[in-house]
């Protein structure tokens, strides 16, 4: 998967940026570093990359501001590194558009673990929830792959989303988590399965990142059409 892949760093530390190239490299990504933020949106602008790894604290345009004016064009995968698992840092990020995020200071491995995880949910739309989802149950109509829930149509051959007739503009990481939910309309989901099948996460991961995609996905598609159930997890109403 690696082969060829091109990767967007942005970081100002020196040190950070060099090493950090260069495991990447030696894993077979194509890597294009930048030290600020500015010079890193016209580096991706330039060259369009395949995943972004951008640093929260990068002078110019800092990485959540970056990470904005990513999302504005593209839908191209951001993991967002911070020095520290600070709440605020994290959740910007997230809110900004990010599909992942990893803590500084960072075992290379990990990383790498990281990057192919995302691009695995990117690169194929065939992965657990996404193409060929279950009969939509009660409250959930068929026609054709399109499944109907009130004013929302999920068509999941043509994986494209419509709320009272109007495209929805979802990212690859939002389509996952709501055909997830529309495989089982009704059944409540728990966070950490949903970290499991949608953030393909064989491990333990910060539920943080699901609970703020749902806040982005009910956004688009109705604050109500996904409700939270204490405890427990979330689940789309039928």
């Amino acid at each position: 998967m690696a082969e060829h892949t091109h990767v967007l760093f942005v970081e100002d530390d020196d040190v950070i940026r060099e090493a950090t190239q260069l495991a990447l490299e030696r894993d077979g990504f194509v890597v294009t570093a930048m030290p600020d933020g500015l010079s890193g949106l016209a580096a991706f602008r330039a060259d369009r990359p395949d995943i972004a790894l951008l640093d929260v604290m990068v002078p110019g345009l800092d990485g959540v501001s970056l990470c904005r004016r990513i999302r504005d064009e593209s839908t191209v995968p951001v993991i967002m590194l911070s020095a520290r698992a600070d709440s605020i840092d994290v959740v910007l990020g997230l809110e900004a558009g990010a599909d992942d995020y990893v803590t500084k200071p960072f075992d290379g491995a990990v990383l790498v673990a990281r990057i192919r995880a995302v691009l695995r949910r990117f690169g194929h739309a065939s992965g657990p929830g996404v193409g060929a989802a279950a009969p939509a149950e009660a409250g959930g109509a068929t026609d054709g792959g399109v499944l109907t829930f009130g004013d929302l149509e999920i068509d999941t051959e043509g994986m494209e989303v419509r709320r009272a007739g109007a495209p929805v503009g979802l990212t690859p990481t939002e389509m996952r988590l709501l055909l997830e939910f529309s495989s089982a309309p009704g059944t409540v989901l728990s966070r950490d399965k949903l970290l499991e099948r949608v953030w393909d996460y064989g491990w333990g991961g910060d539920t943080r990142v699901v609970d703020v995609h749902v806040q982005r996905l009910r956004t688009k598609v109705g604050q109500d059409r996904i409700e939270t159930v204490r405890g427990f997890g979330y689940k789309l109403r039928a």
